[in-house]
């Protein structure tokens, strides 16, 4: 069996070798072909690797050329520098030497340049902030390149700032008028005659100005001082020569008392700080002075007709108490004088509630408005506590608010309160004139009746 099979595999192999033989004879011009194709194009590449390779070496000696310049550079520079350092210390010794030489040379000179140049320094703000600068602007630029300068002043800086001193001094004792710009509160300017009182005041004929000297425009102020002050401007502006006029001055130069004059509260914002609790009081104190006008007029009326019917007793009018009192009397006049007295009374009765109507009313209002100005002043101090709780001490603005409701509330319960009492009083007065008049003539109508009766 295995002799019969390695029989059959050599058969088989010797037929594939003559097969492959016979393929390999037929592409052999192909392989030619290709053989050649390969050779040319490995001498192309050869040429192309050679062209390469010139390049890379020429870059090669243009790099190491400028490597080699750089080089030369970098020594060339570090020398350089070495020689600058050398140079910048000989100077540096040099100027030291010389500033040396200067100080000995200007002795007490400097000294006087240093006092100089402090007093440009501190005379700066001086004209800035004075009022003088408004008619007499920029003399602060000078002062400004001496402060700021270096270098030794020379004899004209000096001079600037001589004449700037001298100009304050001199100017501060001085009424002087002149035209200048004056920014309006609602924006724009307008040109106006200014008037200088030294370095206190700035104004027109009818208002306070100050001096900004952030921007060195002449403004102003946002609100009026008190009438009283604001009003001496015109009076003094409005004074003819020779005539003694007052003017108020702020010693401050209108920086701080007439400012903090500027910010006091008005009247009425000293009212609106009471809030609802003030509004209250107002409402009872205008409701107590309207029913006592009312009352008092009315009660006059009477008054009047009561005396007019005192005049003339035997025609009775019922236009008035007393004439309706009369009138019940000439009603029974046959009556015993007991009775009579019974009916008079009964009349008076009626009279009364006429006569005292609203008077309750008002002693009510005179007594509920200091009770509110003190319900005021308990809120005020509630809110007060809950603000130093909230914030602490730290800031008494916060607190202020609350203060001024206690106060203000108090204050208008007893301004409401006072002359309510003043009008219960008076009305009440009225009242019980009109009611003793009632009364006596009762009396002397039941006694007459009386001594009638036992004649």
């Amino acid at each position: 069996m295995n002799k019969a099979m390695k029989t059959m595999l050599a058969a088989a192999a010797l037929t594939l070798s003559a097969g492959i033989a016979f393929n390999a004879t037929a592409d052999t011009a192909k392989l030619d072909q290709l053989l050649q194709q390969i050779k040319k194009e490995r001498t192309v590449e050869g040429r192309v690797n050679q062209e390469r390779e010139r390049e890379f070496l020429s870059e090669r000696s243009d790099k190491q050329s400028l490597l080699n310049t750089a080089k030369k550079q970098q020594a060339a520079e570090e020398t350089r520098g070495t020689n600058l350092q050398k140079k910048f210390q000989e100077n540096d010794q040099l100027i030291a030497q010389k500033q040396q030489e200067l100080e000995s040379a200007l002795g007490t000179m400097g000294e006087l340049f240093g006092v100089v140049r402090q007093s440009a320094n501190q005379s700066i703000g001086t004209i800035t902030s004075s009022i003088v600068s408004a008619e007499y602007p920029d003399r602060d630029v000078p002062l400004r390149t001496i402060a700021a300068a270096t270098e030794l002043p020379n004899l004209g800086e000096m001079e600037d700032l001589w004449m700037a001193l001298l100009t304050e001094m001199n100017e501060s004792g001085k009424i002087s008028k002149f035209d200048a710009e004056v920014v309006k509160l609602d924006g724009g300017s307008e040109t106006k005659r200014v008037t200088r009182f030294g370095t206190f005041h700035l104004t027109t004929g009818s208002e306070y100005l100050v001096l900004n000297k952030d921007t060195d425009q002449i403004q102003p102020l946002g609100r009026n001082p008190q009438s009283k002050i604001h009003n001496s401007v015109a009076n003094f502006d409005k004074a003819s020569a020779g005539e003694l006029a007052g003017l108020y001055v702020d010693p401050t130069k209108g920086n701080s008392l007439l400012r903090l004059n500027q910010q006091r509260s008005t009247l009425f914002e000293y009212y609106q700080a009471g809030e609802e609790v003030g509004y209250i009081i107002t409402f009872v104190f205008f409701l107590g002075i309207l029913l006592g006008l009312e009352r008092f007029v009315t009660l006059s009326m009477i008054g009047g007709k009561i005396r007019s019917q005192l005049k003339n007793l035997a025609k009775p009018s019922s236009a008035n108490p007393l004439g309706r009192i009369l009138k019940v009397y000439h009603d029974n006049k046959n009556v015993d004088a007991e009775n009579l007295e019974l009916k008079l009374d009964e009349a008076i009765l009626r009279e009364i509630p006429k006569v005292e109507r609203g008077i309750g009313l008002i002693k009510l209002f005179a007594a509920v408005a200091p009770l509110l100005g003190l319900l005021g002043t308990v809120i005020g101090m509630i809110q007060t506590f809950q603000q130093i709780t909230l914030y602490g001490t730290g800031d008494p603005k916060l607190m202020a608010g609350s203060i001024s409701l206690a106060l203000v509330t108090t204050a208008l319960g007893l301004i409401a309160a006072i002359p309510l009492l003043f009008v219960h009083s008076i009305i009440s007065g009225k009242a019980k004139s009109i009611l003793h008049v009632l009364d006596e003539q009762a009396a002397g109508i039941v006694a007459a009746h009386a001594e009638k009766e036992k004649a």
